[in-house]
């Protein structure tokens, strides 16, 4: 059992939920902090109760908007390290920027290396990611990174779907290792669909990989942002025999229309996580799996010892 004198959780604006499930299968109370804005648009917090030598954990999300969640974490960073709090471990469920990991063009940044040395600068000490989009990430950082995966969470759900004669779909060559360990799981074939991408959130199917004919096709993606590349994998997956399609990720980033178009007659089921809320009116063919439970069990392992690898049944990632 954590202290509640030495272990203090606080969340940011983003998922207060999560945040709250979180404490709730630990044992513990949620951290009270005052968040808000200024007129300007300037972010402002205060720690209401002290964190002097205590292991202060940060849970915030990049959900949209991205940009002020990540500004309010920092002032959240800067006031727990003035107040004096022995370690800060951001719990970031959804690492945003993670997309721009490399340069794909001449004179690009590279926003992901930026946003961890932003983090480092600020006075983080660990930090706690679900799913990657690209595990190198953790490269970036010069501090522990404990890297985990829905994979495990997702294919159990899919395991009692008792889905007929599937075949696990990788929507790109990025997702053919997460494509392969869930057909290994659900013991199924797997394909990978071949793209190419004319702008950002837009691509095109050129080629697959594999047989889907007469097959439930399974999806399997680390996030979903505007909805429309997998609106296109579903379309050309049914061009090609298969049958209606279940969609699995890990993060529903969900700009714009893509809970619209994810409301889509091919596409039998969602199945996300909370690693990011979304409307609770969602369209009922969305499944909200919860990552409280593997985000506390890390939380669990950090503070009182233990290998974050127990977590993995399958294999991390």
């Amino acid at each position: 059992m954590l202290s509640p004198e030495q272990v203090k959780i606080f969340s940011g604006s983003s998922n207060p939920q999560l945040a709250q499930d979180i404490c709730d299968e630990l044992g513990l109370p949620l951290g009270k902090i005052k968040l808000s804005k200024f007129k300007s648009g300037e972010s402002y917090c205060c720690y209401q109760e002290s964190v002097r030598n205590c292991d202060v954990y940060l849970v915030q999300t990049f959900s949209h908007p991205i940009n002020d969640h990540m500004m309010e974490l920092l002032i959240m960073m800067d006031a727990a390290k003035r107040a004096s709090a022995r370690t800060i471990t951001l719990v970031i469920p959804y690492y945003g920027y993670s997309r721009q990991e490399r340069k794909a063009a001449p004179r690009e940044p590279i926003s992901a290396k930026l946003v961890a040395d932003l983090f480092r600068a600020a006075g983080a000490h660990r930090l706690i990611t679900i799913d990657l989009h690209a595990p190198a990430i953790q490269g970036f950082f010069n501090i522990p990174v404990d890297h985990l995966t829905a994979l495990d969470v997702i294919s159990d759900y899919m395991m009692k779907k008792n889905v007929k004669n599937p075949i696990i779909v990788s929507p790109d060559a990025g997702r053919a290792t997460t494509a392969e360990k869930m057909a290994n799981i659900l013991n199924a074939p797997f394909a990978i669909m071949i793209k190419k991408r004319p702008e950002h959130n837009q691509s095109v199917i050129t080629h697959v990989i594999g047989d889907v004919k007469d097959r439930t096709p399974i999806i399997i993606e680390d996030m979903i942002d505007t909805g429309s590349t997998i609106v296109n994998v579903v379309e050309g997956l049914k061009e090609r025999g298969a049958h209606d399609a279940f969609i699995c990720a890990t993060h529903p980033v969900f700009s714009g229309p893509a809970l619209e178009r994810l409301d889509h007659p091919n596409i039998q089921e969602v199945v996300i996580t909370d690693s990011i809320a979304i409307p609770s009116d969602h369209p009922e063919r969305f499944k909200v799996l919860s990552v409280a439970p593997l985000l506390s069990s890390a939380i669990n392992i950090v503070s009182a010892g233990g290998s974050i690898s127990s977590l993995f049944k399958h294999g991390g990632v």
